[in-house]
């Protein structure tokens, strides 16, 4: 039988499901996060401002595949956990394709545009990709949590534009046409590849954490690998 996450998630493009972290979870990768912003963990070559900003200080701090410089995320429970919900979503084939950690400081106020996650990635004959968006902090409109356009995964992707700096992609899209998504700390979101999302800026003295997986099909993982894609090069619209 289809579980109502598997209708959700195809008929709108995604799906939250809650505490797929315990507190004592959530604590465990709180405190790895902020091994990787203090440098505790190298970075070098993985970590960027994804607000584009001339600013020397950091407003979106992104920390691509932070799994490669601390292997241990790799075979954590909540890893496990994504996985097992990407098959049942998307097929018993997805495999993780890359990881990501988003911090947005209190009262940094830099919004993460519309866009769609496809825009960043080469073309491939499979388009199956999901990631699950896992919130370390409790998230509000006012500290940036996710917003989703839903429908949006059944149509053409929309035109992309480079923000400024080498900053995140950006499409049309506003706050009228989409859903936020208010969570507690552990618990987390799937989206389609394809679905408009965005988040505001981070406007509360309160921290905004996340940490992101994606999966696709690893048949399309081993074709990006073998074009040279992969996920740490130049933000830009593939």
């Amino acid at each position: 039988m289809t579980k109502p996450s598997e209708i959700t998630f195809h008929d709108q493009g995604y799906v939250v499901i809650g505490s797929i972290l315990e507190a004592k979870e959530v604590d465990f990768f709180r405190n790895i996060y902020e091994d990787f912003l203090s440098g505790t963990i190298n970075t070098d070559g993985h970590r960027s401002d994804l607000s584009g900003s001339n600013s020397k200080k950091e407003l979106i701090v992104q920390i691509m595949r932070p799994s490669i410089l601390y292997p241990p995320l790799q075979s954590s429970l909540l890893y496990q956990k994504a996985l097992k919900i990407a098959k049942e979503l998307l097929g018993n084939d997805m495999a993780i394709d890359f990881d990501m950690l988003i911090d947005k400081s209190p009262m940094t106020n830099k919004e993460t545009p519309f866009h769609q996650d496809e825009a960043y990635w080469i073309d491939m004959k499979d388009k199956r990709a999901v990631s699950c968006w896992v919130a370390l902090d409790d998230v509000s409109k006012e500290n940036g949590c996710m917003w989703f356009v839903p429908k949006s995964h059944k149509l053409e992707l929309r035109p992309h534009v480079q923000t400024g700096n080498g900053g995140a992609l950006k499409c049309e899209g506003t706050e009228e046409e989409a859903t936020a998504i208010e969570m507690n700390a552990g618990s987390c979101t799937f989206h389609h590849g394809r679905t408009i999302h965005y988040a505001r800026g981070n406007s509360t003295n309160k921290r905004r954490r996340a940490i992101i997986m994606n999966f696709r099909p690893m048949e399309m993982i081993e074709f990006e690998r073998a074009q040279g894609f992969d996920h740490l090069g130049e933000r830009k619209e593939r």
